[in-house]
């Protein structure tokens, strides 16, 4: 039977090993997030084993009632899982999350004496109840709502929402095909959720190196590699340096000055449409690339991210650079922004005296 389970899952097996040691070793996710995500890979792999084992004892009507009980765990492990994964992939999740886990997990093992969700006859044989299909439909409304907190905290630019939809294709095809393939396609249900899950870190590492790790703009590197490719869309870039850092960071500490940085980008963050682009490029200086952009679009984001940073207790200079025929080089632009920012950085502590 081990030999079976490992013919049957050697794939597997390999995913979740090469997915733990790729944790062990990274350096972009905190603490936390590495062990939620090796609760995943427990849970992905003591599923493989309960799926294995109850399709091996589906033909035998001997083992009737441990194919019923293992079929009450593998109907409850499934929204357990996605809820796992909602809980680890996006910030700030409380426990609450796994509540309706739990309550279709008991639905379920009530379903092993009244039959509501699934009937083993007795010769083995499987149907469903009257509530058949609420893990499937339960399984389906976490994934909605995992699809939907991912969006959410992205920065809606295609590099964060291809990993999102392979995801989400990954976990459709898991709710969709048992009923187009038959009961044979939940034999390799861990394998493409251990697949999904990897393909998906590997993502998420790959744009880690592109970003800021204070603020989760886009760093230097991403800049320069950026203003490199099609450069003739590149219609406005906009200049922004805080104002006060190195106070607050003599004052109140680098702590303090921290906060204010994170809390400005997300001011920015929250202008930007899909065209925009920002980057934290030093200390406090920031850079905004407009692709496409019309100079009334590039004034409008400047009234937002004007607007956004005044409703903190921080304040920031701000140069602009359009070039309405395309013709200006990113760096033509970028001195030019520069040169308009510094002389509003100048104005701003001439006026408070610092």
């Amino acid at each position: 039977m081990i030999k079976e389970y490992l013919l049957q899952n050697w794939s597997l097996i390999l995913v979740l090993s090469a997915f733990a040691i790729a944790l062990h070793i990274t350096v972009f996710m905190d603490k936390k997030t590495i062990r939620r995500m090796y609760v995943l890979i427990a849970g992905v792999f003591l599923l493989s084993i309960i799926v294995f084992t109850e399709f091996e004892f589906a033909a035998n009507a001997e083992y009737k009632t441990l194919r019923i009980v293992l079929m009450a765990i593998r109907y409850s492990a499934t929204p357990f899982i996605i809820s796992q994964l909602i809980y680890t992939l996006v910030k700030k999740q409380t426990l609450y999350i796994f509540i309706p886990s739990i309550i279709l997990a008991v639905i379920n093992f009530v379903s092993i004496f009244t039959g509501i969700v699934f009937v083993v006859e007795e010769d083995n044989s499987f149907s469903r109840g009257v509530l058949g299909y609420l893990p499937f439909i339960v399984a389906g409304l976490y994934c909605i709502a995992l699809v939907y907190l991912l969006i959410k905290r992205s920065n809606k630019k295609w590099m964060e929402i291809v990993p999102i939809a392979f995801l989400s294709l990954a976990l459709l095809s898991e709710l969709v095909f048992p009923f187009v393939f038959g009961s044979d396609f939940s034999k390799i249900f861990c394998s493409n959720i251990a697949v999904a899950l990897f393909v998906y870190y590997v993502f998420e590492i790959l744009q880690q190196t592109k970003k800021d790790s204070l603020t989760g703009l886009l760093n230097r590197h991403a800049y320069h590699a950026d203003i490199c490719k099609k450069p003739y869309e590149i219609t406005a870039l906009i200049s922004i340096d805080m104002n006060g850092l190195k106070e607050i960071n003599d004052t109140l500490g680098h702590a303090a000055g921290d906060e204010a940085l994170v809390t400005l980008a997300l001011c920015f963050r929250r202008a930007l449409n899909s065209r925009q682009f920002g980057y934290r490029i030093g200390g406090d200086e920031f850079v905004i690339l407009c692709r496409k952009t019309t100079e009334a679009e590039m004034m409008e984001l400047i009234r937002f991210i004007e607007s956004n940073v005044g409703e903190t207790k921080y304040n920031c200079a701000v140069g602009y650079s359009y070039s309405a025929d395309g013709k200006k080089t990113v760096e033509e632009m970028l001195k030019e922004s520069d040169m308009m920012m510094y002389a509003m950085k100048e104005l701003y502590y001439k006026e408070h005296g610092k």
